[in-house]
């Protein structure tokens, strides 16, 4: 009876994309139905949990939309300087990348994944921001609408007659390492 070995090739493939995925940073989604449901709350919440259990947390950017809550939340922790981009006249801020490589905490928190950056970012999109934070060994929290989801896009459209935009594909949101569910009580 003869046994089958094993494609050498494959297994060295294999342990290649363990190795590479053991060195990328992991990856946690606050994902929510809609806009409103509490995801940056309860990204802030867990952030500070993790700078109560000694993991350094730096925020990279946090959208309070100027909710008291929300924005007493950001007390104690570090948040990383706005690089400033002028476009069509105005100066808008974005998240700074190189400040944030500088600083090198173990955690960074990004609000809003599915951001379009400002024509002369880095990159054009804050996911591909996160997946450079990712690449480096860093974690992240993000928070994201379902809407926002690529394969989602569509469904969003029959149900609510509005085209979205801003959207991230399918793939950043299976590769996540985790993901937790935001939503309002019933």
């Amino acid at each position: 009876m003869e046994t089958k070995r094993p494609d050498p090739d494959a297994l060295l493939a294999s342990l290649k994309r363990e190795e590479a995925r053991q060195k990328r940073g992991k990856l946690k989604i606050f994902l929510g139905m809609c806009p409103g449901v509490g995801k940056t709350y309860a990204m802030l919440q867990a952030a500070r949990q993790q700078q109560a259990e000694g993991v350094d947390v730096l925020i990279g950017v946090a959208e309070t939309h100027e909710r008291k809550e929300t924005q007493a939340l950001l007390e104690d922790l570090t948040v990383a300087s706005k690089i400033k981009i002028e476009y069509r006249g105005t100066v808008l801020e974005e998240m700074d990348l190189d400040t944030i490589f500088m600083i090198r905490s173990q955690l960074v928190i990004v609000d809003e994944l599915a951001h379009t950056n400002v024509p002369g970012s880095r990159h054009p999109k804050r996911y591909q921001d996160v997946l450079e934070l990712l690449a480096a060994g860093i974690d992240v929290y993000t928070t994201l609408n379902v809407q926002h989801v690529e394969s989602r896009t569509e469904a969003v459209y029959q149900i609510t007659g509005v085209k979205v935009q801003e959207t991230v594909s399918d793939s950043i949101v299976d590769g996540a390492d985790e993901i937790a569910l935001i939503d309002l009580s019933p």
